[in-house]
């Protein structure tokens, strides 16, 4: 009870050799516990005097020790050695019970907490540790070390170089291509809008079409249909679409566009009427099934404009590729008006395409694949799945007996035809042609296009390596795609909105809607758009002695110009507006002109 500690700088020798033994004895206990405080305080100083000093190579720690006289250690029982280890005994239940009644003890309590959350807020100490153990420590993430763990113990992954070329590389996929600045713009020279009066007022000539084939072929005859109609100074009849023998689908043009849109549109350049006005309904209309190819305006005049004006009536079938792709520039304007203003889906179709677009975005950018691999596709094409040698024989078998089927250059072999460029891509080189072009693994990739042959198993290549893999199917809600079942043209629509709202867009091979999908992307500021460039990478495909990274290499400098750039329509005859909009439908100046 008269034992009082000594100063801190007071060693443990002069405490003991000033006691006497008996003295010793009855305070053996505070001095047992003041030996213990000065270790762990002599530990505490050994750490601190490292503090912004470099460590130890092998990190080892190290121990500090305090010498105790003999007679210390004579006199400690065992047990007594053996409390320094544990924890000392607690208090009766009654005096704990007391301890937590006492206000005090909570007042001190929140105060404390209180002190070290601020503490966290202003220092960011480690979560749930108030002090750290190593007093050097200073938490900053940077410093991480060879094992992952930084100095306040928190887990950070390291990054290692292979990986940032990865991240490089998956980033660079869905860079969009320099538009170079270019812009719409439908600048009508003077002469034309003049003569455009004349042209809407006309009551006297009208042109009737009926437009074949699927959706997006219907689309490009109507383009044409608008254009022809303006030549002859006549007004059009609502398109009449044919139903289509192989889908089987009996859709009106008010069904799959916006009508009213589509008169409003172009009130300044053609009259748009939906039937024959009564004093032409006893007409007998001037029929032509046989228009050439690629016929230019002064054809269209020389040929059709005289019976026009005696009958009143001309009615038009088969459009598809009769008027030529070299047209004046005003012409070439009126078709980039009609394809990217004027033809706008039906409100429900936008609708419905629009809300799948969303829940495409919601899971991040996403790639648009335009598969080309239903039954028919390789019967007409000539080509082979390459799924097995049973699937290729139906092919092979089905083609022998409807060789009509067959559409272009019935005298080429299959291998010669796959060298050419002329088969869509399978379903394993899809894949690869992706892996090869950057494509992240979690690349979110919606796929447009009827059933491949061989069902959905016939995908697994493409959807094991992307398994992020959807169609309108996986995304609609039950019930939306009801009003649109069995009716191919709105199915069509609905992969065309969507498609046109990715962030990159690849089809497998070309066609009417690819055709369609890269003028309209090319119109809206040259979005990415890759081209497969089948003719000059197949033989790669087909050496399989090549390193994948040399591979790689190679298809991503094959297609470092195939990915939606801005290219002429001017610099290869025969090239489509629609397609490549630039020259006569943008511009690339500080000028951007409004259409309306």
């Amino acid at each position: 009870s008269d034992f009082a500690f000594p100063p801190p700088d007071s060693s443990i020798e002069s405490l003991t050799h000033s006691l006497s033994r008996k003295a010793f004895q009855e305070n053996r206990r505070k001095i047992i516990i003041y030996s213990y405080l000065r270790l762990i305080n002599r530990e505490t100083l050994s750490q601190g005097s490292g503090c912004g000093m470099a460590k130890s190579k092998n990190n080892i720690k190290k121990q500090s020790y305090i010498s105790v006289p003999s007679q210390i250690i004579n006199t400690l029982s065992s047990s007594s050695l053996q409390s320094l280890l544990l924890s000392p005994k607690k208090s009766s239940k009654g005096s704990k019970a007391k301890l937590f009644k006492n206000p005090i003890f909570w007042f001190f309590s929140l105060f404390l907490f209180g002190f070290l959350g601020m503490l966290k807020m202003g220092f960011n100490l480690d979560p749930l540790v108030p002090f750290s153990p190593n007093p050097c420590s200073i938490p900053q993430q940077e410093s991480s070390i060879s094992n992952g763990y930084t100095n306040s113990q928190l887990y950070i992954v390291p990054k290692s170089e292979n990986n940032g070329d990865r991240d490089e590389q998956q980033s660079e996929f869905w860079k969009q291509p320099d538009g170079l600045g270019y812009r719409p713009c439908l600048d009508f020279s003077a002469e034309y809008r003049k003569s455009s009066v004349d042209v809407v007022k006309d009551r006297t000539k009208y042109l009737m079409v009926v437009v074949s084939g699927g959706m997006n072929q219907q689309r490009n005859q109507i383009v044409d249909a608008v254009v022809i109609a303006r030549i002859l100074g006549a007004a059009l009849v609502v398109p009449i679409l044919q139903v289509n023998v192989i889908w089987g689908d009996e859709s009106e043009f008010s069904d799959i566009f916006d009508l009213d849109h589509f008169k409003r549109v172009l009130a300044n350049d053609v009259r748009i009427v939906s039937s024959l006005p009564s004093t032409h309904l006893m007409s007998r209309p001037v029929e032509e099934k046989r228009t050439p190819l690629n016929v230019l305006p002064q054809w269209i005049r020389a040929h059709y404009l005289r019976r026009l004006r005696r009958e009143g009536v001309l009615l038009l079938r088969g459009l598809d590729s009769r008027l030529s792709r070299d047209l004046p520039s005003d012409f070439q304007k009126l078709r980039c008006k009609v394809a990217f203003h004027a033809l706008r889906f039906a409100p429900r179709i936008l609708e419905l395409g629009n809300k799948l677009t969303e829940r495409m975005q919601s899971k991040g950018p996403y790639l648009a694949l335009h598969l080309r691999m239903e039954k028919d596709v390789w019967v007409r094409t000539g080509c082979l799945p390459g799924l097995s040698h049973e699937y290729d024989e139906i092919i092979n078998n089905e083609r022998k007996m409807r060789p009509e089927l067959l559409t272009s250059k019935s005298n080429m072999s299959y291998h010669d035809r796959k060298l050419a460029g002329l088969c869509p891509l399978n379903v394993l080189e899809v894949t690869r042609l992706l892996k090869a072009l950057g494509a992240p693994k979690n690349a979110i990739i919606y796929w447009a296009g009827g059933n491949p042959f061989g069902g959905k198993e016939a995908l697994l290549p493409l959807t094991r390596e992307f398994p992020h893999f959807y169609n309108k199917e996986d995304l609609a809600l039950p019930g939306e795609l009801e009003p649109f079942a069995n009716k191919a043209s709105f199915m069509a629509a609905i992969d065309y909105v969507v498609s046109e709202n990715s962030d990159a867009f690849m089809p497998s091979h070309g066609g009417n809607m690819g055709r369609a999908i890269q003028g309209h992307r090319a119109y809206a500021g040259h979005k990415k758009y890759i081209t497969p460039n089948k003719r000059h990478m197949l033989p790669y495909f087909l050496n399989y002695s090549l390193p994948e990274a040399e591979f790689n290499r190679i298809i991503i400098d094959l297609h470092h110009d195939s990915l939606g750039q801005p290219e002429l329509r001017t610099s290869k005859a025969g090239r489509d507006v629609t397609k490549y909009p630039v020259p006569e439908c943008m511009c690339n100046d500080s000028r951007t002109h409004s259409l309306l």
